[in-house]
């Protein structure tokens, strides 16, 4: 890839290839000395700003002249759709938050924003726990797991199904087609279209048949699809594309960044042995604020995103003393901006008690993660409830044996294979003999 030449002598680090991939930290490093906002060639030919000190990225986050809507990218025949979710133009699934600006992303958030509120979340974190409880009995008994496949991806599906309203018998479909997304996140985009199709399809025969009941005076639902619906049918102007649109991308947003959060948090920990046993000690006493201030601490030590999604410059700019043209894109680096030195103290350290911890893990200004309370409530339990019930766990691999998957937005492992002392399942089969 080409990259634009940097101010001193040294050249600049490689970038996205796979030994990237398992440890950027030190080549962010080097572009927030020597090129805090460097244009570099994307893998897939895009050429994009990367914004990587912690203040030009609180900037860039919150600056209403960066557009999430793709119309604004000034992009050459080359780069032609490659800016975004594969397959989601062909499937009209472009209408949602991660991709307009306002007035229609304040008139389309505030339609989904009751559904993670904290007393909302509150009242789903028993939902939570159950299918936690649930996943780790799958493989409690064996003594062995990887933890990613098996209980930091179907987690966070199977809760945002419930949410949504997707019928329990159905959910395993949306396992399938998620599970399309993260194999194939860094490679053949292919793969992931014919997910996001698919999932396209089943989305609109659902809020038909939602629909339906609805008007046949059923009982109402209290799923988020159900809600999207009345209030459509109430006079909030919500196409059916909108529709299915912000419930593709509650399903694809909310799920991968905490598969990421439980998978990235859970290595973390078994690597930093005194933070792990400090943390344990913590729950064992019965207290949770080392719990939270510690989920806080594995979003900005090794967090989910790494890039923020998308932005594209709706006049000429300047970022970090750099000018920006009309229609480039610009590509906020999480991972490099929540180790800045010039914003938190000692950032290459682990410190789950830390408490000045303003990191950008799930952004910043009005496109903040709308399902941070949720996915903050499925880590706390997915970690909390791993490190009680399986207190011996640890890896099973080398370091040097683990692959991260490939990709330019979210950062995660594609497997945690662990060991432990097999434990007793506390929880039964449901009525259709599931695991879930």
């Amino acid at each position: 890839m080409t990259d634009q030449p940097a101010s001193d002598a040294t050249a600049a680090p490689e970038l996205f290839t796979w030994e990237f991939a398992a440890d950027p930290y030190p080549a962010y490093a080097w572009l927030r000395e020597h090129a805090p906002v460097h244009r570099t060639r994307l893998p897939s030919g895009v050429e994009a700003w990367l914004v990587t000190r912690y203040a030009d990225a609180r900037q860039a986050l919150a600056d209403p002249r960066l557009s999430k809507n793709p119309a604004h990218h000034d992009e050459p025949a080359h780069a032609k759709g490659k800016t975004g979710i594969p397959g989601e133009r062909k499937a009209e699934l472009m209408t949602h938050l991660l991709n307009i600006d306002p007035p229609d992303h304040t008139r389309l958030r505030r339609l989904v924003s009751k559904a993670f509120t904290p007393r909302r979340v509150a009242e789903f974190a028993p939902r939570v726990q159950e299918l936690t409880d649930r996943l780790i009995d799958g493989f409690a008994e064996r003594g062995e797991a990887d933890l990613i496949h098996e209980f930091a991806f179907p987690l966070p599906i199977y809760a945002i199904c419930d949410l949504l309203g997707v019928p329990r018998e159905d959910q395993d479909d949306f396992r399938d087609w998620a599970g399309m997304m993260i194999r194939h996140g860094g490679g053949p985009r292919g793969g992931v279209a014919r997910s996001v199709k698919k999932m396209r399809g089943y989305l609109a025969e659902l809020i038909h048949r939602k629909r339906e009941a609805l008007t046949a005076e059923a009982a109402p639902g209290e799923d988020l699809i159900s809600g999207l619906i009345r209030a459509s049918d109430e006079g909030e102007h919500l196409t059916e594309n909108e529709a299915a649109a912000m419930a593709f991308i509650l399903l694809f947003a909310g799920f991968e960044t905490t598969v990421n959060l439980i998978g990235n948090g859970t290595y973390a920990l078994l690597t930093h042995p005194e933070q792990r046993r400090r943390l344990q000690e913590s729950l064992a006493a019965g207290e949770r604020g080392l719990l939270e201030t510690g989920v806080e601490e594995l979003l900005r030590y090794d967090g989910p995103v790494e890039l923020a999604t998308w932005r594209f410059a709706t006049e000429p700019l300047d970022i970090g003393g750099q000018r920006i043209a009309t229609g480039d894109p610009v590509l906020v680096v999480l991972a490099a901006a929540d180790r800045d030195p010039e914003r938190f103290a000692e950032p290459d350290t682990l410190d789950l008690a830390r408490r000045d911890n303003q990191h950008l893990g799930y952004g910043h200004g009005i496109h903040y993660c709308l399902g941070a309370p949720l996915a903050r409530l499925e880590g706390q339990s997915a970690l909390a409830t791993l490190l009680t019930r399986l207190p011996d766990l640890r890896p099973a691999a080398e370091e040097s044996e683990l692959r991260w998957r490939g990709g330019l937005i979210m950062r995660g492992l594609r497997t945690l294979p662990v060991e432990f002392t097999p434990a007793e399942p506390i929880s039964g089969k449901d009525d259709q003999g599931s695991t879930m």
